[in-house]
């Protein structure tokens, strides 16, 4: 099978090209320097000329405050995440490839303590989970006209970094970081509660989902085990054996931002077997 990977030194993408280079699989992996995901006329062509088997979008605006607070960052969002889905919709069906796009868990309000399922309908709070809603949009509206599509929701990503200059740091890796500058944290407790996803679990579910020829549509992929950011830290110093480090346990309020979050957005997968706990998914990183 021939797989273009879009984002490919992303930390997403690192290890979405690690996991589908195998079973003889051919992997295309383009970034930024290979491809403009705004440029229509630029992806029909490229993709035509290599006639991928399968598309996977790893590519996405993920700066959630600069988008909220400044005007020109919400165009270059809209763009990235809504006009890039679409333009790749349109080259999969011209090629008759299956598509996979990763959304997010910000695409619901976090007004449910119990959690979403993929048909929940969702309603987001910040301009970042806008243009992730309407990135979903644009794919499922080629439904009716030959795409092929999987939309794969996570949440909280971490794992190893990514290539790319752009790669963002993980919370864990954030936390640790800072704690050999910091003895002190304040950590939002009882709101903005969701689940960690580690990036190899999902590039390997991911897979399994190809490769099972599952049904298409929306699927949430998260690690188990719902967790504030307080507990997190809590739980990462303690198997770092950073005892020292103290953690205040605040309300959201306290810790002001330009993008509201959802409170509650636990993502309910009610289609795939569950992965493990991000608990011991983290404890195996840290390994590594």
């Amino acid at each position: 099978m021939r797989v273009l990977i879009l984002g490919a030194k992303g930390n997403l993408g690192g290890q979405l090209v690690k996991v589908f280079s195998t079973d003889g699989n051919e992997v295309i992996d383009w970034d930024k320097e290979e491809i403009d995901i705004t440029d229509r006329g630029l992806i029909l062509k490229k993709v035509s000329d290599v006639k991928p088997d399968l598309i996977i979008n790893a590519a996405a605006y993920n700066a959630v405050d600069k988008c909220e607070d400044s005007n020109a960052q919400y165009e270059i969002a809209k763009k990235i995440n809504i006009d890039g889905p679409k333009f790749l919709a349109e080259a999969a069906i011209a090629v008759g490839a299956i598509l996979i796009h990763y959304s997010s868990d910000y695409v619901f309000d976090g007004k449910n303590k119990n959690g979403y399922k993929e048909t929940d309908a969702p309603n987001p709070i910040n301009r970042y989970g806008k243009t992730k809603y309407h990135g979903e949009k644009r794919i499922i509206e080629y439904s009716g006209v030959g795409l092929k599509w999987y939309i794969i929701r996570p949440s909280k990503l971490f794992g190893p970094k990514g290539d790319s200059e752009q790669a963002k740091e993980s919370f864990f890796d954030l936390m640790l970081r800072l704690s050999g500058e910091r003895k002190e944290f304040n950590m939002v407790e009882g709101e903005e509660i969701s689940c960690f996803t580690y990036t190899p679990d999902l590039a390997a579910r991911t897979k399994e989902l190809v490769d099972g020829n599952f049904s298409y549509g929306i699927y949430h992929i998260v690690n188990a085990e719902p967790s504030s950011w307080y507990k997190a830290a809590k739980f990462l110093f303690e198997l770092a054996d950073k005892n020292d480090i103290k953690l205040n346990p605040i309300k959201a309020d306290g810790f002001p931002r330009p993008a509201k979050r959802p409170k509650y957005s636990i993502l309910l997968n009610t289609k795939l077997k569950p992965l493990r706990s991000w608990k011991d998914a983290l404890k195996e990183y840290l390994k590594k």
